[in-house]
């Protein structure tokens, strides 16, 4: 299965012990990680910003996430535009666009629409974790 995560979720499986990091690992063995050109712009940005990490500590994390199927979205398509933040519908439409089947987000802009998204299951870390090992 290919799994996208949101940036917050991406922040939290490499900052904190806890549920993200579980999921992201679970990802990384089972599965394909899918991510967004979007989202690694906005990770390196949040964890040199925001938490002020070493320069070559965020360029080895972004060395190790860049191993694996990143998507840059040009566009977003039209069915999209039902997510508030602009910049969500360019996370989702990645998503799309690497054929990711989940995408693991925390973000309510998303979550509140996310009947409304074909071909792509949103899913909160909980939900995702709860699913696979059920599922297992």
């Amino acid at each position: 299965m290919k799994v996208a995560f949101d940036t917050n979720v991406l922040i939290s499986a490499y900052t904190a012990r806890g549920l993200s990091s579980d999921v992201f690992r679970y990802v990384l063995a089972e599965h394909e990680v899918v991510l967004s050109d979007v989202v690694l712009s906005e990770f390196k940005r949040v964890l040199t910003d925001r938490f002020g990490l070493p320069d070559a500590m965020v360029a080895s994390f972004m060395e190790e996430l860049q191993l694996h199927d990143v998507v840059g979205a040009t566009s977003v398509p039209e069915n999209l535009n039902i997510i508030r933040d602009p910049d969500h519908r360019f996370v989702v439409a990645a998503a799309l666009e690497g054929n990711a089947e989940v995408l693991v987000t925390g973000d309510k802009d998303i979550l509140d629409v996310r009947d409304q998204i074909s071909d792509l299951k949103a899913m909160t870390p909980r939900e995702f974790w709860e699913s696979v090992r059920s599922s297992g």
